[in-house]
């Protein structure tokens, strides 16, 4: 499929205004491969000209413009040339067959293994708008859209304007509905929007509704999941509800569209997709099995986030791809904000700090950095615009927000953004627009922050340096702090200086909070003895690494949970994170740090963002093979320390994260299969399906189960998920013809689901396995490339991000890797995910040196 390139876009919207879609969908035909799509597209030419129309159909029928017969034959690719229009307006009809996604992108078709239930949903987010019907595909070129759906008569259509349903009989429904009774839905025309937001979802939803400010809400999801959905409705719609009103407040636009649906759809690549009025989520968000109080906070936060979408990429969308931050920074940064102001969620910039902005870091100091708004000639097309949805656009761009409300005052900030709301809203807008709006509102030269910290790449260190008084000299003569700072860009920070407790020498008390502009030629003069820590950055609002002075390191190695506010703490999570990463702190120094203080801990974010890196990164890629079993025991032991501490149940949230960090540490299969014949953990809770399934995961990683017992797991759990435990146990068992089988599947079976392809590829690779699966390590270059090619980007991403030889972290993989980025032929998806992993490769490689 040909990318849509910048100047191609210019040139058309120029050309053009396009007014209206009436888009007509046939969901009833007996085949499950593809769809009838009819579309009626009228728009106005300024001036003659030539332009295209973009579609991906099985077969296009026939094509009429203004009447007159075009042919279809002329098709290429995925490009309908429409040559000698006349200034003035014109109405393009189109009769295509469209093909059902498997892969979540465009029309995803899926059939619940539960109770046979179909469901589709569109995902037309970057460019798959053109998988489901033809459209001038761009950002820029807003219309009004209209779908009419038919469908079998059981289901309900959903899309983003209310829809209405007229009923037609062509037989008699009995249970669930009989599959030749049909109806017809009609959608509500939308206020103008841009075509990669609309969306249509269509099967026999579960769905819970209500009404809030005079408009209708509802939340909907598979029947199968009916249950768990209701458990918490309330919660969900609370949320909804709270954070609705509390940008209602903020903003002085209202809000633009006629409803609020928030569908939980099956197999969605993303988090959730933000399109006006029908909002579709992944459904894991339907919670089957416990969670932690923390993963309920992350559910939130993404209902905020794709909320603040309405405003911030629907009412306002950017004019193309290269201003992707205008859309996921803004409502990264409120998603958060707006979550603690508004929510039970009060301490939500603690998860950002231990989570998220990690993943901007790592993202930074890979070789495809990229600055949060790059310049328009970087992103030339929309494949490499694609590639920038990435730490950088989400987790950078809300640090350097919330560094900038913090600087401008918040009356300042929402003051631009009303302005910027007020100036163009229904249209489109640029970073050069965005910051005119906020220059208007403050003295601050709001255009130097912009080139300073949206245009440039890397992220910079800062490094206290600590001069003490001569010794002897009077404690009032007190100490000298200077800041180094590797990098270019002004920080703005706190300086927490604290003391150890003299009644009890552990915990670390605040003495002073410093506020210091870095750089600074200023060398800063504290009296009084030098602090136990000094910590840069407390309070964590600017968007750097920061390094601990000796004294100060030796005292959180030994007193970290000491320290009594839960975001100071993170920071100093992230600094020894850092220090791990770049070889400047021992990976099993940090494994000792979390085995001290993690069973003191009491923030749910902090004890869960530790313990993942620790197992993930630290436990498994930093550590030398033979030292692997002793830092899975180091892990093992501080999971079960936490589990002692909440064997009383007052903590859920903390006894179940202890748990599956004891069932992913285990070395030797008997106790965890114990657990799963006895169905609950000793101290810990029941097993529910995710507990279980992660249990059989890990023993057949160690050889301990047989296809058989993956077999009546999956009979006793026949569900969707079950399917994917099934497919991730089957590829860990450390046999040849289990691996042989598993790598048929995933390289060589296009008709695998994107998550069964995903979970295929998790189960794979184990470290404990490595040699087992040697032979695959340089198999997977061409292999990878060859499926990226075949089965496109969302698949492409996945062999890139599930499928990579992680864990053989040797310079043969690394030298395969780059051999194999020298092909130009790469899915750019792929690409820029090799590229990723190769550096993370690297790294690791480093560190195990070091």
């Amino acid at each position: 499929m040909s990318a849509l390139t910048r100047t191609e876009a210019q040139l058309r919207a120029r050309l053009l205004d396009v007014h209206h879609y009436a888009v007509t969908l046939d969901l009833t035909g007996d085949d499950d491969e593809t769809f009838d799509s009819t579309t009626v597209i009228r728009f106005t030419a300024r001036t003659a000209g030539d332009t295209f129309v973009e579609l991906k159909p099985v077969e296009l029928r026939s094509v009429t413009l203004d009447g007159r017969p075009l042919d279809p034959a002329a098709l290429e690719d995925n490009r309908l040339p429409l040559t000698g229009l006349t200034q003035g307006p014109h109405e393009l009809h189109l009769d295509t067959r469209m093909r059902y996604s498997r892969t979540g992108e465009g029309l995803h078709r899926f059939t619940d293994p539960a109770d046979g239930e179909t469901y589709v949903y569109s995902q037309m987010f970057m460019d798959d708008v053109q998988r489901v019907f033809p459209a001038f595909d761009q950002p820029d070129l807003k219309a009004v859209f209209e779908f009419t759906v038919t469908a079998p008569a059981h289901w309900t259509v959903l899309a983003n304007g209310i829809t209405t349903r007229t009923r037609t009989r062509t037989g008699t429904p009995t249970g669930t509905g009989d599959a030749t009774a049909t109806a017809t839905w009609t959608s509500a025309p939308t206020p103008v929007i841009s075509t990669y937001l609309a969306a249509v979802a269509a099967g026999p939803w579960h769905s819970v509704t209500t009404e809030h400010a005079g408009l209708p809400f509802g939340i909907h999801c598979r029947q199968s999941l009916a249950p768990h959905m209701d458990a918490d409705a309330e919660e969900i719609l609370s949320v909804t509800r709270d954070c609705f009103d509390r940008y209602q407040e903020k903003f002085t636009e209202p809000y633009p569209f006629d409803s609020y649906d928030q569908a939980f759809v099956p197999e969605f690549n993303a988090g959730a997709m933000e399109n006006p009025g029908l909002v579709t989520f992944r459904d894991e968000f339907i919670y089957r099995s416990a969670v932690t109080d923390t993963e309920r906070q992350s559910r939130a936060m993404v209902i905020a986030h794709e909320m603040a979408h309405m405003w911030f990429g629907d009412l306002v969308t950017l004019a193309w791809f290269d201003d992707i931050w205008l859309n996921e920074s803004f409502a990264e940064y409120m998603g958060y904000q707006t979550l603690t102001e508004a929510t039970r969620f009060t301490d939500t910039w603690t998860d950002f700090g231990v989570t998220r902005k990690p993943w901007g870091y790592d993202a930074d100091q890979r070789p495809s950095t990229h600055p949060v708004a790059p310049a328009p000639d970087d992103v030339p097309d929309t494949a490499s615009a694609l590639l920038n949805f990435d730490g950088i656009s989400y987790a950078k761009g809300a640090s350097a927000l919330r560094q900038l409300v913090a600087w401008l005052g918040e009356k300042d900030f929402l003051a631009g953004i009303n302005t910027h709301f007020a100036r163009h809203k229904f249209a489109n807008a640029s970073l050069a627009d965005f910051i005119d709006s906020l220059a208007a509102h403050t003295e601050r030269d709001v255009r130097a922050w912009a080139e300073i910290w949206l245009r440039t790449t890397g992220i910079d260190t800062l490094t206290p340096r600590i001069e003490e008084a001569p010794h002897g000299a009077d404690e009032a003569a007190g100490w000298t702090l200077t800041v180094d700072r590797h990098g270019s860009r002004p920080h703005h920070i706190a300086v927490g200086i604290y003391d150890r407790d003299p009644a009890d020498g552990r915990t670390l008390e605040p003495r002073e909070q410093l506020t210091l502009d870095v750089p600074s030629d200023e060398v800063v003069s504290v009296t009084g003895a030098r602090p136990a820590l000094l910590l840069l950055n407390d309070g964590d609002f600017t968007y750097a690494k920061v390094r601990l002075d000796e004294t100060s390191l030796e005292t959180v190695l030994r007193g970290l949970s000491g320290i009594p506010d839960a975001l100071t703490r993170a920071v100093v999570w992230n600094a020894l994170r850092d220090m791990v990463r770049d070889g400047e702190l021992d990976p099993q120094a940090y494994l000792a740090t979390a085995e001290a203080h993690l069973p003191e801990e009491r923030d749910l974010a902090i004890v869960q963002g530790v313990l993942s890196f620790a197992r993930t990164h630290v436990a498994v890629r930093y550590v030398a093979p033979e030292d692997r079993t002793a830092a899975l025991a180091t892990l093992t032991t501080t999971a079960r320390d936490l589990l002692r501490r909440t064997e009383d149940g007052s903590e859920p949230g903390m006894r179940l994260s202890a748990v599956r960090v004891l069932i992913d540490s285990a070395t030797q299969p008997d106790t965890i299969a114990a657990w799963l014949a006895d169905g609950t953990v000793p101290g810990g809770p029941a097993l529910d399906p995710e507990l279980r399934w992660r249990i059989l995961a890990r023993l057949a990683v160690l050889g301990a189960v047989e296809e058989g017992d993956i077999d009546a797991a999956l009979a006793a759990d026949p569900s969707a998920t079950g399917q994917e435990g099934a497919a991730r146990c089957r590829a860990a068992l450390p046999t040849p013809e289990a691996k042989a089988a598993a790598w048929e599947r995933l390289f060589h079976d296009d008709s695998l689901s994107n998550y069964l392809f995903s979970a295929t590829a998790q189960g794979f690779w184990q470290p404990e396995q490595a040699d087992l699966v040697e032979e695959y390590v340089t198999r997977y270059y061409p292999e990878a490339v060859a499926l990226g090619a075949r089965r496109g980007p969302a698949i492409g991403e996945a062999a890139g991000r599930y499928a990579f030889p992680a864990y053989a972290i040797d310079e043969a993989n690394l030298q395969a890797g780059h051999a194999c980025l020298a092909d130009p032929d790469i899915l750019p998806l792929l690409r820029r995910k090799l590229v990723d992993q190769l550096d993370d490769l690297a790294r690791a490689l480093r560190v195990r040196t070091t």
